[in-house]
């Protein structure tokens, strides 16, 4: 379905950032829910990216910016001797006055980056290999931040991936009903409620300190990696609007989520929801890959945990936003985000149902058994 042009004028917005050139077009760009994504052609043919920050999501815009500018500029220094570097990770474009942002008259949030050439991004897995390729993507993220100095990052959305809080919130959106859509949905809020048991399995070893917090991106959908057009390596890790302190766990379990099935995540066939075997064992070998001896004992042996609890945590989400009345996520049909949450509680079966033969798998490739 095609998006309604923008209410703004989006070279009017970009012309306020350091560009070497006049902007004279834009088309929409990639496939996000949240952020309105222009790449804009500047005059002799070079593009950028502009992006609208969803306000009414990411409240805190400054924070969002302020993250988002101490991880792009240490990424940048810990890449700086590669002679690609500016094709593995986002570069800011800062105002013509400093700034890694702007507002205009109307409020409105604007951000530029450097548009990365020869790459682009994917919604549904194309092969095992990409999700290896991806996992390492991810992981060399979390690696490189791993020395990030400075003060604890901000919290942009409170309690992201907090699953209790996230049902709780399901909960009380059921007792609202405020759009009278509980009746059609009755059978998703049922299996919400009989899978409780996963919303503490990633909270509670947190509190007793068995899990480390750490930046993390905590948004690993296959389509926040770019790829090489010609190879196939993963590039650049994108969309940075939740990278704050949070679990490995949570960027894996995310991995899982997006990658494994070959169904999009909109899918309303769900026969067509499976958990790929080769397709976890390529994430699990990709991030193995990267870390190493630096992947702790604890992240390991809940790897496959870790896919059934941030699976079973966005479809709590989507079927919230549907009971709400689609106030979250940009949906494009009538029921779009009870189809997204239906997608995701299919898929957290087919975790379960493999669960022995995915956890045989982590022991195989990371030496360690994964606890279910």
């Amino acid at each position: 379905m095609a998006r309604p042009a923008p209410t703004y004028d989006v070279l009017a917005a970009v012309r306020p950032f350091a560009l070497p050139a006049e902007p004279v077009s834009f088309a929409r760009w990639g496939s996000g829910h949240i952020n309105d994504t222009f790449a804009v052609t500047l005059r002799g043919g070079r593009r950028v990216i502009l992006q609208r920050i969803n306000t009414d999501v990411f409240r805190d815009p400054e924070g969002v910016m302020a993250n988002i500018g101490r991880v792009t500029r240490h990424l940048a220094a810990k890449l700086a001797d590669r002679p690609d570097a500016a094709r593995l990770s986002l570069t800011l474009i800062p105002s013509r006055d400093g700034r890694d942002f702007l507002r205009d008259g109307d409020g409105r949030c604007f951000r530029a980056y450097e548009f990365i050439d020869r790459a682009r991004s994917f919604d549904v897995l194309a092969s095992p290999r990409q999700a290896t390729e991806a996992a390492k993507a991810f992981a060399t993220f979390q690696r490189l931040l791993a020395d990030l100095p400075g003060p604890r990052l901000v919290e942009t959305i409170p309690d992201f991936h907090h699953t209790r809080r996230r049902f709780e919130a399901l909960a009380r959106s059921v007792g609202r009903d405020a759009r009278n859509r509980a009746k059609e949905a009755a059978p998703e809020i049922a299996f919400a409620r009989s899978r409780e048991p996963l919303v503490d399995g990633l909270l509670r070893p947190l509190a007793e300190g068995l899990l480390a917090e750490r930046a993390t991106h905590n948004d690993t959908k296959l389509n926040n990696v770019l790829f090489d057009e010609a190879t196939g390596e993963g590039l650049a890790v994108v969309d940075l609007d939740t990278v704050m302190p949070g679990l490995f766990l949570y960027d894996f379990g995310d991995m899982v989520r997006a990658a494994v099935s070959p169904a999009a995540e909109d899918e309303r066939d769900l026969s067509k929801v499976e958990a790929s075997e080769p397709v976890f064992e390529a994430l699990v070998r990709g991030t193995v890959a990267v870390l190493g001896d630096d992947f702790p004992p604890a992240d390991r042996e809940r790897l496959v945990l870790a896919g059934k609890v941030i699976t079973f945590e966005i479809g709590l989400r989507f079927l919230t936003d549907h009971l709400d009345g689609d106030v979250y996520f940009r949906v494009h049909r009538e029921g779009h985000n009870l189809d997204r949450a239906r997608t995701q509680f299919a898929l957290v079966r087919s975790l379960e149902e493999k669960d022995e033969r995915l956890s045989a798998i982590v022991q195989s490739v990371a030496g360690r058994g994964g606890a279910g």
